[in-house]
C-alpha cells in the first residue's frame, strides 16, 4: 500500500435546521397560541488521533467530509434534531492547516485528541419564540445558519523518539528490526526501504519508538532520492542514529562520509541538524577482531572524544542490546519521552 504524508480535504459542516412556524388547533381552543419548535443544530466535524493508523492513504482518494444537517422543526414546540457530527480520524504526527489562512489549526500529538475543524451552523428559532405581550401571534421564525466549509490541510510528520539515518544499505532496517517489533524490508539492493517504518522497543517497563526512513545519498537535501521526502519525519526525534557501514572506511575517508549525511540535514533544515546524534558503526561481522580493533582506533582518533559511538553488527545481533539500554537511559533521564503509551 502506497504512504501517503500529506493530503488536502474538504470538509463542510452541517447547516442548522430552520424554526418552524406553526399555531395549535385543537378542538374547543379555537385561538390556540404559536407551538412552532427551534431547529436542531448542524453536525460538527472533528479529527480524532487514531493508534492505529501510520499513514493518510485513507484520504488519498475520499478527500470531501460532510456532517448532517440538522433537521427542521416542528409544531407542537418539538425542536428539530441535530445533525449528526463527523470524525476523521488520522495518526498522532498529523498537522492540521486551514489552507485560507495558512494557519496551523492543531498538532495532533496524543491519544484521543480531538480538534474541531468545521462548526456546524446554529439552529433557527421557531415562532414560540417571537411571543410576547404585543404579539400574540407571532409569524415569525429563523432560518438555520449555515455550516462551515473548509479546505484542510493534513501533513503528517511522523512522531519518534529516535530516528536512524545513514546511506542505502548501511544496516538502518535491520537495527530498526532488530531493535523493535518493526516489520521492515530486508535486502541487499539500495533504497530497500521506500517509506518510514516505526517500531516500538520495550525494554521492562519502559519503551521508545524508533524511525527507519530510506536511504539518504549525496544530493537529497534537494531531491536526489528517497531521502528528501522522508527527512521531515526525522523532526520529531529527540536522538538520531547516524548508521555507517564500517567496511566503507576503508575505502573512503571517515569524515566525508560522516559529512555528507550531516550536510544533507543542515541544507534541508538547520534544527534537524541540531539533534543529538550518535554514531553507529555496523556490520562488524565482516571484518576479523584484528580489522575490528584497528578501525575503532582510526575512527577514535578521528572524531571527537565526547561524540557517542558505538561498534554493531545488526545482523548478528552484537552491541544491539547495550544501545538499544543507553538510548532508554538518555530518553529517560532528559525526560525526552513521548508519553503517548
Amino acid at each position: 500500500m502506497k504512504f501517503v504524508d500529506s493530503v488536502v480535504i474538504h470538509v463542510s459542516a452541517g447547516n442548522g435546521g430552520h424554526g418552524c412556524t406553526s399555531f395549535r388547533r385543537e378542538k374547543f381552543i379555537p385561538k390556540g397560541g404559536p407551538d412552532g419548535g427551534d431547529g436542531g443544530n448542524g453536525g460538527n466535524i472533528w479529527i480524532i488521533s487514531d493508534l492505529n493508523m501510520n499513514s493518510l492513504t485513507d484520504y488519498r482518494i475520499k478527500k470531501i467530509f460532510h456532517a448532517e444537517n440538522g433537521q427542521n422543526g416542528f409544531k407542537k414546540n418539538s425542536s428539530g434534531k441535530k445533525g449528526e457530527d463527523k470524525y476523521i480520524r488520522v495518526p498522532l504526527g498529523t498537522r492540521i492547516i486551514d489552507i485560507e489562512t495558512n494557519e496551523i489549526v492543531a498538532d495532533i500529538q496524543y491519544k484521543n485528541q480531538k480538534i474541531l475543524v468545521a462548526k456546524g451552523g446554529w439552529h433557527g428559532l421557531g415562532n414560540t419564540r417571537f411571543k410576547s405581550s404585543t404579539n400574540r401571534t407571532p409569524k415569525k421564525n429563523t432560518k438555520g445558519s449555515l455550516g462551515e466549509n473548509k479546505l484542510i490541510s493534513l501533513e503528517l510528520l511522523l512522531i519518534a523518539d529516535v530516528g536512524t539515518l545513514g546511506f542505502p544499505n548501511s544496516g538502518k532496517s535491520t537495527l530498526t528490526s532488530m531493535m523493535s517489533n518493526a516489520k521492515t524490508k530486508i535486502d541487499s539492493y539500495p533504497f530497500t526501504t521506500l517509506h518510514p517504518v516505526l517500531g516500538t522497543v520495550k525494554k521492562k517497563k519502559k519503551n521508545f519508538i524508533i524511525a527507519d526512513i530510506p536511504g539518504i545519498i549525496q544530493g537529497a537535501s534537494s531531491g536526489v532520492g528517497l531521502g528528501i521526502k522522508f527527512l521531515k519525519h526525522l523532526s520529531r526525534c529527540k536522538l538520531l542514529l547516524h548508521i555507517i557501514d564500517i567496511n566503507t572506511i576503508k575505502k573512503k575517508n571517515l569524515n566525508k562520509i560522516r559529512y555528507i549525511i550531516l550536510q544533507e540535514l543542515k541544507n534541508f533544515n538547520k534544527s534537524l541538524f541540531q539533534i543529538p546524534r550518535w554514531l553507529i558503526f555496523n556490520k562488524i561481522d565482516i571484518l576479523t577482531k584484528k580489522n575490528v580493533n584497528k578501525i575503532k582506533k582510526y575512527i577514535k582518533r578521528k572524531i571527537h572524544p565526547c561524540q557517542k559511538c558505538y561498534f554493531i553488527s545488526a545482523k548478528d545481533n552484537i552491541g544491539i542490546k547495550n544501545l538499544s539500554k543507553d538510548i532508554i537511559r538518555y530518553l529517560y533521564k532528559k525526560n525526552n519521552i513521548h508519553k503517548y503509551f
